[in-house]
């Protein structure tokens, strides 16, 4: 019945699946339980964009937040919507990976969209074929890294409160500012932890060569996006140089940036928002794999309906990033746990969530 990708193959049941869809969809701004700052700004709330394709009472989720730096509002998001709401229902959903090429066509400067309606349609199929995606997949949900948990900038009184507030075995920890040495080692000083550093494009060239031997004195395990997206030069200098493994992030948004990063990271951070969703991460997990490229699945802070996702893709990764529910004060879905870093996926089909928030639309 199945390919190994969950295709379907036996063409007697396309016509079960082909008729249209209905799309509805609800914006939200999600608070944070702190003001979250990263180097690039504070923000106090997570704009996020959540769809639903519902096919003969089945109905699958998906998510996408809104980045200010991205340029892809949630408004965007629901104009582009609107203006194409018939031929997004109209797709036959016989196969979410040829729904994502698809909507990649239909929606070609709106991958946090793409990335919504991608998700929806696997949770769909999943439901509709009675299967978690791992399941589909042919992974082993046992399998996988723990999550990180992310400390904000913020004073360095507040981000050890922060710290000490959630016991973790791995903190992620957002620098990019002229204390991030004082603040990684007052930190050390309050729990043995594994620490990574995300500086998000904070450095400069010189700034990296300095901090980061002495990063790697304090235990830190990896830093992520340590210079500018387009910083090549300065990224194969540090690339030779660095003691710690560095990870793209804002240097890896699409499949065609894997390829350039070997020889400048040694490993890629994949959002599934920004790459445009399940599908074309999977092709990028295997990209980098080929590339000798660890791999990371990062938050963009999603609830647990973007997070369920992320999930799927565990026994995939290297490391993951995906405390996008731990870090709000509230959420749109149940289903996921976590227990001492360790995520729980959800047994139920498709992404295995149960929706919680309302549609206005």
């Amino acid at each position: 019945m199945f390919s190994d990708n969950g295709a379907i193959v036996h063409f007697g049941l396309i016509h079960y699946f082909c008729c249209p869809m209905i799309l509805n969809y609800s914006a939200y701004n999600l608070a944070f339980r702190h003001p979250f700052t990263i180097s690039k700004g504070t923000k106090t709330h997570q704009p996020t964009l959540v769809v639903e394709l519902e096919h003969k009472g089945w109905k699958g989720y998906g998510e996408a937040p809104a980045i200010t730096y991205y340029n892809i509002p949630v408004g965007k998001m629901i104009a582009d919507i609107e203006a194409k709401k018939r031929m997004i229902e109209g797709f036959a959903l016989t196969d979410p990976q040829r729904y994502w090429h698809y909507l990649h066509h239909l929606l070609p400067d709106n991958p946090f969209l793409v990335c919504a309606l991608d998700m929806a349609g696997w949770d769909l199929f999943g439901k509709m074929v009675g299967k978690p995606l791992y399941q589909l997949w042919k992974l082993d949900p046992a399998k996988g890294p723990v999550t990180d948990y992310t400390i904000g900038i913020d004073t360095i009184e507040k981000m050890v409160e922060k710290m000490r507030e959630t016991s973790w075995p791995v903190y992620k920890i957002k620098l990019g500012t002229p204390e991030d040495l004082a603040i990684v080692e007052e930190l050390r000083r309050h729990t043995d932890a594994v620490f990574r550093v995300d500086a998000n494009a904070g450095w400069t060239t010189e700034e990296a060569l300095q901090k980061i031997p002495r990063l790697a004195g304090l235990g830190v395990e990896l830093v992520e996006q340590p210079l500018a997206k387009d910083n090549w030069e300065g990224m194969k200098q540090l690339y030779a140089a660095s003691p710690l493994p560095l990870f793209a992030d804002e240097s890896c948004v699409r499949e065609e940036d894997v390829e350039r990063c070997a020889g400048h990271f040694h490993g890629i951070n994949i959002k599934l928002t920004k790459c445009s969703g399940i599908t074309p991460a999977r092709r990028m997990i295997d990209n980098a794999r080929r590339l000798g490229l660890k791999v990371m699945a990062g938050s963009m802070n999603e609830s647990t309906i973007g997070s369920a996702a992320i999930a799927q893709l565990l026994p995939l990764l290297d490391y993951v990033d995906m405390d996008g529910p731990l870090l709000l004060k509230e959420d749109l879905a149940t289903g996921l746990e976590f227990n001492g870093g360790k995520a729980i996926l959800p047994r139920g089909p498709g992404l295995g969530i149960q929706y919680t928030g309302l549609f206005s639309r």
